[in-house]
């Protein structure tokens, strides 16, 4: 929904009273919210009420400006949108567009010819694949499960993270779900039944964990087929070779295909847009070749083949051949690799481009394809072997083989690219060590480079091209890593149908008993020949997965220890607003992960450190659910500790796909302003609950409801109060170190001066910025306790600890310069 219309929210049952000030604010057509403070804990009922478009008071620029980010493709002209068409066939059907080169070969050498009506019955099965899996269940469904343009198992899991609470991270506050992007859906006659699973999900620590692990599952199939794509595309493609020259060998082959390999990885780094424009000509004229090659075919040698469209042939296929036809089911799934790549690339593209581009283009040239390869095989059953470049006519080979070996290393880069963009979703939501990441466009923030992976995956394809050049087992090793993210991803769609989507059950089950029954069918056959050499794949996802379980179990136990061991707002208080230490003028920014509370290594610097700056700002680094959180709802913050102490918390917000790209000032300075505009808005607050005094009994508690309005003149409703802490009960007289700004108040004063506390206040953020701003990292590392048992030492001690020292410091993305750093470590035992 788009954030000017109505939402449908959770309501705790404790903010009722709040509720009728927020029906009574939307009968006479006014925004409202309702914020949380920090203490504030989740409530166990819940109910759901409607209320107007969510923006977060506590955020310092919300009410600024109000609305929903749009995506990058929304304001584009027509002329782009066909560019942007054009750029698809480079990018995202590479994979699938090559998948005639080697599908009939690999099937034939399973299940060997012994007559026309096994061409019939193979060519059925492909032709019902292709539109079964890459039609139906991708371009036509999976395609709308995307999460607001983004695609891939991560971008699945987050949505379903926004909808329920479960993520393994305790780090979620209500007022994420007031981003405008979160999007929520309004309610349906399903409504009931989807609620039901999201109190399921969210009260099954089991249910969590088995939905991470198949979100990590799928996620570590994508980054397998980075590796097998480029080694079955370029192997096969440079293999036509056989066929128009007689003498060469086996061992050429492989080599001018390692050659090929080196220089793809080599010119990755140019990025999608830049390459997308290159490349898509010449895919525009591969599937061009496809088209004509078939269509020359089916009037040479058999139209006949077009009987292949009555389903009965795949009947007659495995009658005939029985188990030899189960096994060809893995070369037929061979049709459909690169269905994954259109929705894990989707990051690159709109929808509707992806769509426009696959149904009126790439499906026509792709059965024009497979049939003209089925006709010439009705006269040629013994070039079975290389059937596509044998059924290229002479005059036209050697132009149609330069075509196919591009076309194969633009396969490569689609597959490439959606492993890019699946890690760095996993690494925001905290499944995979943080890399150095590479923009490569500076209007489409999708368009990334990951160094250390491209060379990784090159590395890999090597071996994988030296070791197992058989087509058969690399084939075979294909089916596996595109089955098993085919899996996941069925499973998770189904549940964003339940979930999200809130469609009729007999739908959803149809789905699920359709295509993961049709998925279950290719899997058993590849398994059956997974000891031909194509286990080395599975073993390379398994290591995949580990790495990312270990890195998300030990984030996780790290953060859940911070959080046992914060410190308590009674010790902050019994040290005084000069934390028990000399205040130095300047402002100290500690970076943690807590969102809520004091950091323990807080402490650690008041007793390691001779002096602390005259303000504290605790910057917590958080990525939230969404693909992106629009600049004017980036930062959050809060008041820690009484006003004297001037200590605040800040919550930067950012989405799985936003880019950090500011250099440390122009972060200080946004954050800075960020901050007055809070302590403004604060200070008006405070002022319109002192103009209500008179109307109230109470002394001592604040209302329960009370508006705020916006310098717009929005009128906006606080369900509860913003600062619980401060009635300026505190009457602390201020050291040298604050006295110098800020005078003291006499506590026997009956009116306090709100204008002028509010520009003191400003004037001392204002000297402590000139004093300079100082980063104080605290690195958190854990160690298991001497009595955990064997096997959770060696997962924290060595493989998290290992990955945690060579992972990337998140502090490197703001440039901050030596000088202004001061590091502090800390070991908590788990």
């Amino acid at each position: 929904m788009e954030s000017t219309e109505s939402r449908w929210v959770i309501q705790d049952d404790d903010d009722d009273d709040a509720t009728s000030d927020l029906d009574a604010d939307l009968r006479l057509g006014r925004r409202a919210t309702v914020v949380d403070s920090e203490e504030e804990e989740d409530s166990a009922e819940q109910r759901l009420i409607r209320t107007g478009p969510r923006i977060d008071s506590f955020d310092v620029e919300a009410l600024d400006v109000p609305g929903a980010h749009r995506t990058d493709y929304e304001d584009i002209s027509m002329g782009k949108k066909i560019v942007l068409a054009f750029q698809t066939l480079g990018v995202v059907f590479g994979d699938v567009g090559t998948s005639p080169l080697y599908t009939f070969s690999v099937m034939f050498r399973k299940a060997p010819i012994n007559g026309n009506e096994d061409i019939l019955g193979a060519l059925s099965l492909v032709l019902y694949t292709l539109i079964l899996i890459p039609l139906v269940k991708y371009v036509l469904v999976v395609l709308w499960a995307n999460d607001d343009g983004e695609g891939g198992t991560f971008a699945l899991y987050s949505l379903i993270c926004r909808h329920a609470k479960v993520s393994l991270l305790p780090n979620q506050l209500p007022s994420d779900a007031r981003i405008s992007s979160f999007r929520l859906k309004v309610p349906s006659p399903e409504l009931e039944r989807s609620l039901k699973i999201k109190e399921r999900l969210e009260n099954s620590l089991t249910l969590k964990k088995t939905l991470l692990i198949l979100v990590l599952a799928g996620t570590s199939m994508v980054i397998a087929n980075g590796v097998v794509t480029p080694a079955m595309s370029v192997l096969s493609s440079v293999g036509g070779l056989k066929v128009g020259v007689d003498a060469i060998k086996k061992d050429e082959v492989v080599m001018i295909s390692v050659a090929c390999l080196i220089i793809l990885f080599s010119v990755q780094k140019y990025g999608t847009s830049k390459m997308g424009l290159v490349v898509g000509p010449a895919l525009f004229l591969w599937f061009c070749s496809l088209a004509g090659i078939g269509i020359y075919n089916l009037v040479k040698y058999d139209s006949g083949v077009l009987r292949a469209f009555n389903p009965i042939h795949i009947y007659y296929f495995f009658k005939r051949n029985s188990a030899k036809a189960w096994y060809s089911l893995g070369g037929c799934l061979l049709s459909a690799t690169g269905s994954e790549a259109m929705f894990a690339d989707l990051c690159y593209f709109s929808v509707r481009s992806v769509q426009l581009s696959f149904v009126f283009l790439v499906f026509p040239c792709l059965l024009l394809g497979y049939l003209g390869q089925a006709a010439y095989l009705m006269e040629n059953h013994a070039d079975a072997g290389q059937v596509f470049f044998s059924s290229v006519p002479s005059c036209a080979f050697w132009p149609t083989f330069l075509i196919a070996n591009i076309a194969a290393l633009i396969a490569s880069r689609a597959m490439t690219t959606a492993t890019f963009s699946c890690i760095k979703q996993s690494t925001a939501l905290g499944c995979f060590p943080r890399l150095k990441i590479i923009h490569t466009s500076r209007k489409f923030m999708g368009h990334i480079y990951i160094p250390v992976i491209n060379w990784f995956l090159l590395a890999l394809s090597l071996v994988l091209v030296c070791t197992i050049s058989n087509i058969d087992e690399i084939g075979n090793a294909y089916g596996i890593a595109e089955l098993g993210v085919m899996m996941m991803t069925t499973i998770l769609v189904t549940l964003v149908m339940l979930l999200i989507w809130q469609i009729h059950i007999i739908i959803v089950l149809s789905f699920l008993a359709v295509f993961l029954g049709l998925e279950l069918t290719f899997f058993s056959s590849v398994l059956w020949s997974v000891t031909d050499g194509s286990w080395i794949i599975l073993v390379f996802a398994i290591i995949l997965f580990l790495i990312m379980y270990v890195w998300n179990y030990g984030s996780n136990l790290k953060y859940e220890t911070e959080v046992k061991q914060k410190l308590s707002m009674d010790l902050m208080r019994e040290l005084g607003c000069n934390l028990g230490t000399v205040r130095a003028p300047g402002i100290g920014l500690l970076y943690n992960e807590l969102v809520k509370g004091i950091p323990a290594i807080f402490g650690h610097f008041l007793t390691t450190l001779p002096a602390i700056h005259s303000m504290i700002i605790f910057v917590s680094i958080k990525y939230v659910p969404v693909p992106l959180v629009p600049q004017s709802e980036r930062f959050l913050f809060r008041r820690v500790c009484p006003k004297s102490y001037h200590i605040f918390r800040c919550i930067a917000r950012y989405g799985y796909k936003d880019v950090r790209k500011e250099n440390h000032q122009t972060f200080e300075q946004l954050l800075i302003d960020s901050l007055e505009k809070f302590i403004c808005r604060e200070a008006q607050e405070r002022s319109l609950e002192s103009n209500g005094d008179d109307d109230t009994d109470s002394e001592n508690e604040y209302p329960s409801s009370r508006v705020l309005i916006a310098p717009n003149g929005s009128v906006y409703s606080l369900g509860v109060p913003l600062l619980n802490d401060f009635k300026d009960t505190s009457n602390v007289i201020l050291e040298a170190s604050t006295s110098e700004v800020i005078s003291p108040v006499s506590p026997d004063s009956p009116v306090f001066d709100a204008e002028q506390s509010l520009e003191n206040e400003l004037s001392f953020i204002h000297k402590a910025k000139e004093s300079g701003v100082v980063y104080l990292l605290g690195h958190g590392d854990i160690r298991a306790r001497k009595d955990s048992w064997f096997f959770k030492k060696l997962v924290i001690n060595y493989f998290y600890a290992f990955l945690r020292k060579n992972c990337r410091r998140g502090i490197t993305t703001l440039s901050v310069p030596h000088s202004h750093l001061m590091q502090v470590s800390m070991t908590y035992m788990v």
